[in-house]
């Protein structure tokens, strides 16, 4: 007998925002669906069990801090979280993975995807690298045309990296292969990433709009919905370096002059749902050490692999004991 596609979550805040558990997707009742997929294709052995996959975790346990009970009113939306409507959310737990097929990871994360669409739920996956869209976006099949709007510090349009071509740095690209994959919009684009000349041109070339950060921000987010057809299906991904580092810093490669959380909250939100139907969204690339390392007090953070990461947030006070401590015994009193 095959195995369930997902199993519950393992540690602290059981669900995702109060939903409830439900992992018997082949029964599945609810208006909106949380997954987690904790892992993508790796790069290397190092990167199988990178950072990003103790993120759908952190999300769950940081929810209830994001709204501390669905009756509170939010100002950010102008009332409670589902209005006083009786939608059922559920958190469908994360994807399994087995040891001895990594890839089956990605199939059962879209066979997952496929389940809940045919439940008629509404996916909100919590991710993971940013190579979970791949799945998550073939699982969309026959629902097209959809237009994607992606949020990111990068093009991700890399046909492989290392010979794998599902990674981190290829979602977009597949993406564009899909034929139920219609307009792209990609945003908050800046710095350097993976893409060379020739990815840019295969992105212009597909017709993809590129939009850089600075561009957003001298026109704002107003004018860059505008240029998104109103009344089609849409599906927002956003990779956390997208976001601006001041508020979004537990990434892999924080960059100054992201999206801001009013850019990318309020209005890719629920401006855009008052015009277009929203048919999915993830977050990914959160990475949780550096978060849990941000959330630290200066003298209680520990040195990363370079040995310099306590000794940046010490106060000169702090540094002057420690060198003092670290002086040896013979040459202490000289």
């Amino acid at each position: 007998m095959e195995p369930q596609l997902t199993s519950p979550p393992k540690h602290g805040h059981r669900t995702f925002l109060y939903s409830k558990l439900a992992t018997d997707l082949d029964n599945l009742r609810a208006d909106i669906a949380f997954l987690g997929i904790p892992y993508g294709s790796a790069y290397s052995v190092e990167d199988i069990t990178n950072d990003q996959s103790n993120a759908p975790t952190a999300m769950r346990q940081a929810s209830d801090r994001l709204v501390r009970g669905l009756e509170r009113y939010d100002f950010d939306i102008g009332g409670p979280l589902y209005d006083g409507r009786d939608i059922e959310a559920v958190d469908c737990g994360d994807v399994r993975a087995d040891v001895h097929d990594l890839k089956s990871h990605s199939r059962r994360a879209e066979a997952a995807v496929r389940k809940i669409l045919a439940a008629g739920a509404l996916p909100i996956i919590l991710g993971g690298d940013h190579g979970i869209p791949i799945p998550v976006l073939r699982a969309f099949e026959g629902h097209g045309p959809i237009t994607l709007v992606h949020i990111d510090q990068h093009l991700d349009w890399r046909d492989e990296v290392n010979g794998v071509r599902d990674g981190l740095s290829s979602p977009i690209r597949r993406a564009s292969e899909m034929e139920h994959i219609g307009e792209i919009f990609q945003i908050g684009l800046r710095a350097t990433g993976s893409a060379r000349p020739e990815e840019v041109a295969a992105a212009k070339a597909y017709g993809a709009h590129i939009i850089t950060a600075y561009e957003l921000h001298d026109v704002g987010m107003d004018a860059i919905l505008a240029r998104i057809p109103d009344g089609g299906r849409y599906y927002v991904t956003i990779d956390m370096d997208g976001m601006d580092p001041a508020i979004a810093p537990a990434v892999a490669a924080p960059m100054p002059g992201g999206v801001t959380f009013v850019q990318a909250d309020p209005r890719l939100g629920q401006e855009g749902a008052c015009r277009r139907h929203g048919c999915g969204r993830d977050y990914a690339e959160r990475r949780r050490q550096q978060d849990d390392l941000h959330h630290r007090r200066p003298a209680d953070r520990q040195p990363d692999r370079h040995g310099c990461q306590s000794r940046l947030f010490r106060s000169p006070l702090t540094r002057a004991k420690t060198a003092q401590a670290e002086v040896p015994a013979s040459t202490a009193s000289s």
